[in-house]
Order: structure tokens, then sequence, then C-alpha cells
């Protein structure tokens, strides 16, 4: 199982970026699926998540700014990012908990990152 992830770049504060990571390989089933991001000198944080039924959760600096998505058709998770600011430099991973059989354990996996710089 593979997590690819695409999207990132530079873009100028108050722009915006989408941000896309699918999932390919030996896949029966997906659970949560979260973004997280690693911004330089800092630890990696939750971004936001989303469960296999739409839940979703965010972290408070980017309520009301980002928005996650997916497409179980596609295995696919995204992360839309409105008015984005310096602060949300980074690199962004995703990350997912799937199950490779019907009666194996979920694991988890990680992406291999992508960097998102706003900046003037």
């Amino acid at each position: 199982v593979q997590l690819q992830a695409s999207g990132g770049g530079l873009v100028q504060p108050g722009g915006s970026l989408r941000l896309s990571c699918a999932a390919s390989g030996s896949i029966f089933s997906i659970n949560d699926m979260n973004w997280y991001r690693q911004p330089p000198g800092k630890q990696r944080e939750l971004v936001a998540g989303i469960s296999s039924g739409g839940s979703t959760n965010y972290a408070d600096s980017v309520k009301g700014r980002f928005t996650i998505s997916r497409d179980n058709a596609v295995n696919t998770v995204y992360l839309q990012m409105n008015v984005l600011k310096p602060e949300d430099t980074a690199v962004y991973y995703c990350n997912a908990d799937i199950k490779y059989h019907r009666f194996a354990a979920g694991r988890d996996y990680w992406g291999q990152g992508t960097l998102v710089t706003v900046s003037s």
C-alpha cells in the first residue's frame, strides 16, 4: 500500500491550494484519513481528519479556512486550503488507516509529504 501526496507549492498570503493524496495497492477498506503538517523547526501536528463515514475534525488554527474531503471510489483524500497565512508554511503529510483484507487489522500508512510555502 502506498500513499501519494501532491498539490503543494508556493502561494501568496490569502491564496488557495488544494492537496490530494491517493492510496494505492492492496486495499480492502480505508478508515480514518488525515492530514498532518510539520512547520520548519517544529513538531508534526494534526491539521484535519475525516472518517470513513464523512465526519470531520480540524485544528483550531485552520477552522473556517481548510476543508477536508474524500472520494472513496478512488481512495483519495483532499485538503482545500483557503486564506493561507505564512504560518501555514509546512510539509504536509497524509495519513490513513488501511485494511488490506476483511479480517486484518488496520495499519497506519503515511504519504511522502508535500511542501506548502506561503510567502509574498
